[in-house]
């Protein structure tokens, strides 16, 4: 029977973030199949690319994405951070997977699932949160360096954007991927893999 220590991973996540959401879904199961365990932190798109020189669409698209963050922020505090996976899922699957509004109905709801207070709502509108969401962010943003964002991954003293994906695997699956990304980020000169995405996301 093996006794080695479980990998610790840190992700890294906005809950508008379509991306992170569903590769938050396929370190879940990575979870599952491997010998890991996540520990989960806020960063903030709205605060990543507040200087940006950015699309009026994109600006727009952010002009909600501080709210869900701030609750977040709140609930950590108040609770720690194994509060946040909960709240995170319970968040994601009403913005990704049923399109609602990034609101206060929604962050009610999503409070009410997670069974938290829903007077953490009344933190989306509070910017007292903005300066540790800030820390939060930079904690894992400043491992991978500039022009990235989420979701960033790090374990093991490394750290990366990514990875990318149109559709969470599963099961074993999942696994896979796993090995293959620690396989390639063990190697000290890797950086990037890319290619154009030609599909939608799929969020099931």
């Amino acid at each position: 029977m093996s006794t080695a220590p479980k990998t610790n991973a840190d992700f890294w996540f906005d809950p508008a973030c379509p991306f992170a959401w569903i590769t938050s879904r396929w370190i879940l199961e990575v979870e599952k199949v491997r010998d890991i365990e996540v520990t989960w932190h806020i960063m903030s798109l709205a605060y990543l690319n507040q200087d940006k020189d950015i699309p009026e669409e994109y600006r727009e698209f952010l002009k909600t994405a501080w709210q869900p963050v701030r609750v977040l922020m709140a609930v950590e505090q108040k609770h720690g951070k194994e509060a946040l996976l909960p709240l995170y899922t319970a968040m994601g699957t009403r913005i990704h997977v049923e399109k609602q509004d990034k609101d206060r109905a929604m962050i009610e709801a999503a409070l009410a699932e997670a069974g938290l207070d829903v007077s953490f709502a009344d933190a989306m509108d509070d910017s007292s949160y903005d300066d540790a969401i800030a820390k939060s962010h930079h904690l894992g943003m400043d491992q991978v360096g500039n022009e990235v964002g989420t979701p960033t991954i790090a374990f093991e003293g490394r750290a990366f954007f990514g990875p990318v994906i149109g559709k969470a695997p599963r099961g074993e699956d999942a696994g896979r991927m796993w090995d293959a990304f620690i396989t390639l980020s063990a190697f000290e000169h890797f950086y990037e893999l890319k290619r154009s995405r030609t599909e939608d996301l799929d969020f099931s």
